[in-house]
């Protein structure tokens, strides 16, 4: 076990069960399993507070790969949402001390804004080890996930962390108000060291 699949908490993959049950219905869920051959199980969102950091981790994998299969080229609009309304979730129920921040963020000039909320997303997903930072690119962003959970035994020749992307989008829509150009540059699934996301902000 890797110390970044142990630093995945279950909860985090439950929240997103529960999000896929709230975008697909429970009984599309069951089909893409089924197809995918994994376990039925995985539909109840309870199942998962069961498992440890890594089997966590790999199910996250496994269950957004089945999703790309099931819906094709559709699997990024079903990804990019469930992303958003994962991160509708995780600050909904978020500890005092992230609220906190999040009311802070809400607070500061808007050119500042940016980034102190892309700063709350390693914080909603329990982030331990550092392994989500946020860089200025002159007017621009960059959110650098170095452990990626969703590439996990995962071989793509294009991006497919599309789940955190929707987390992006959604966290700088609540942050700004207006949504941003976002695009994933780099990705581990073909081979980069990290899945690096790009925020256009200028121009």
């Amino acid at each position: 076990m890797t110390d970044d699949q142990a630093g995945f908490l279950p909860k985090m993959m439950q929240h997103f069960a529960e999000c896929l049950i709230a975008e697909l219905g429970r009984d599309t869920l069951i089909a893409v399993l089924r197809k995918a051959e994994l376990p039925t199980t995985w539909a109840d969102p309870l199942y998962f507070k069961t498992l440890n950091g890594q089997e966590a981790a790999l199910a996250y994998s496994k269950l957004q790969h089945a999703l790309r299969t099931y819906y094709g080229r559709g699997a990024r609009g079903v990804l990019v949402r469930i992303g958003g309304k994962l991160w509708e979730g995780l600050l909904k129920e978020s500890s005092l001390t992230v609220k906190t921040q999040a009311a802070f963020v809400r607070g500061v000039p808007i050119n500042l804004r940016r980034k102190f909320a892309l700063e709350l997303i390693p914080r909603l997903i329990h982030d331990q080890n550092g392994s989500i930072t946020v860089h200025s690119l002159d007017l621009d962003l960059l959110l650098v996930d170095h452990a990626s959970f969703a590439t996990l035994g995962q071989f793509d020749s294009a991006p497919i962390c599309h789940v955190t992307q929707g987390m992006i989008r959604e966290c700088l829509y609540w942050a700004i108000g207006y949504e941003h150009d976002i695009e994933e540059i780099s990705c581990r699934a073909f081979g980069a060291k990290a899945c690096e996301f790009k925020i256009t902000v200028g121009g």
